[in-house]
């Protein structure tokens, strides 16, 4: 690209992230999602060691799209695997390298969103860090995980604009702290019940443990929340049922296996189903978790049995929610591809939540 579009391509991009910072969360609306606590972040980053990085690309009329990684710790991620475990919703979708974590019970590399047709490109610039990094020059294999949504309205998918670079600038940008939300990363170009979708994150603590949640949002239904039949009240010819996809990703500081980080991963579904998703035959709805819980010096954590899981149980489901409707809350009007994809209207939204007894 060259400086006149590059500069224009990074002007666009910051006017989006000032508009996105001039719209608030759930919280700073009153909506307060079930009755656990969040951390103090209300993000995914609030699971201490777990970064997210994020490339924006957002070009020209039609090429809106990015990538979101989140990384479970700092160090070597192929030396210094995580427990991890994916469950799937539904699997009209592309989730590359789940079928080893599902076998091993291990994640070893970031975990990356990003467009449909990118798959590939995204997992072999993976490949590529993972190789790269000091202590894996004789590694001879590595399962990168990448999980995606099609924002093929918005986005000029067949492009496949985003490759290495995007990748590695995601990665290097990696960071503890506040996550940046609505139509940024992998959610740039995405839809969610008609309105504009994207990145959006919370989290809980139970137990004395954290519990995060990450997701990118890009599906149909009828938007409810808290209870509240937003979506049908603001639309009034009927409920977006159009196919999409969910992707949503859960991180805990909580001593727990493989096992219990895939039921864990299925309750991200309860949180989904909360928002009022149609679960379409086209829309991939995946979780996918891992825990950060390691024993000092390497030795075994003492795991949490199967009767102490309700609690984080909850912690998903409440996350899982909240973090859809900071997708929403946080996205901005989107024009891009030939279509434009309106922004949940804020004003309109809390009116007719005060109205159902929504808000607190």
């Amino acid at each position: 690209m060259n400086g006149l579009l590059l500069g224009c391509a990074i002007g666009l991009a910051s006017a989006l992230s000032a508009q996105e910072a001039a719209r608030p969360r759930a919280r700073e609306i009153g909506l307060i999602v079930g009755s656990l606590e969040p951390g103090p972040l209300d993000a995914i980053t609030d699971v201490e060691g777990v970064r997210v990085g994020q490339t924006t690309l957002v070009q020209g009329d039609n090429i809106r799209t990015g990538v979101t990684v989140v990384l479970p710790h700092a160090g070597n991620l192929f030396r210094e695997k995580v427990p991890g475990a994916v469950y799937v919703g539904n699997a009209f979708g592309k989730l590359a390298g789940s079928t080893q974590v599902e076998e091993l019970g291990e994640i070893e590399s970031p975990i990356a969103l990003t467009s449909t047709l990118n798959v590939p490109r995204v997992a072999d610039a993976l490949i590529d860090y993972l190789l790269a990094l000091p202590g894996n020059e004789k590694v001879l294999s590595v399962n990168p995980l990448v999980a995606e949504t099609n924002d093929g309205l918005l986005n000029d998918i067949r492009g496949r604009h985003v490759g290495r670079e995007e990748v590695l600038r995601a990665i290097a940008q990696a960071h503890a702290g506040a996550v940046e939300e609505g139509a940024v990363g992998a959610g740039t170009g995405t839809v969610a019940f008609g309105f504009k979708g994207g990145i959006g994150t919370a989290s809980r603590k139970t137990l004395g443990y954290t519990v995060g949640v990450l997701v990118q949002t890009n599906f149909g239904g009828s938007l409810t929340m808290n209870g509240a039949p937003v979506g049908r009240e603001l639309r009034e010819r009927g409920p977006n049922s159009g196919n999409g996809s969910c992707v949503m990703v859960v991180a805990t500081d909580a001593p727990v296996d493989a096992r219990n980080l895939r039921r864990m991963a299925a309750r991200t579904m309860f949180g989904l189903a909360r928002t009022g998703s149609s679960g379409a035959n086209g829309s991939g709805d995946y979780g996918i978790a891992f825990t950060t819980a390691r024993g000092a010096s390497g030795e075994p954590v003492k795991l949490l049995s199967n009767d102490a899981m309700s609690p984080l149980f909850l912690a998903v489901i409440e996350a899982t929610e909240e973090a859809i409707y900071n997708s929403l809350l946080r996205a901005v009007t989107t024009t891009g591809n030939g279509h434009t994809v309106e922004a949940l209207p804020i004003e309109r939204t809390v009116a007719i939540l005060r109205r159902h007894g929504a808000l607190r």
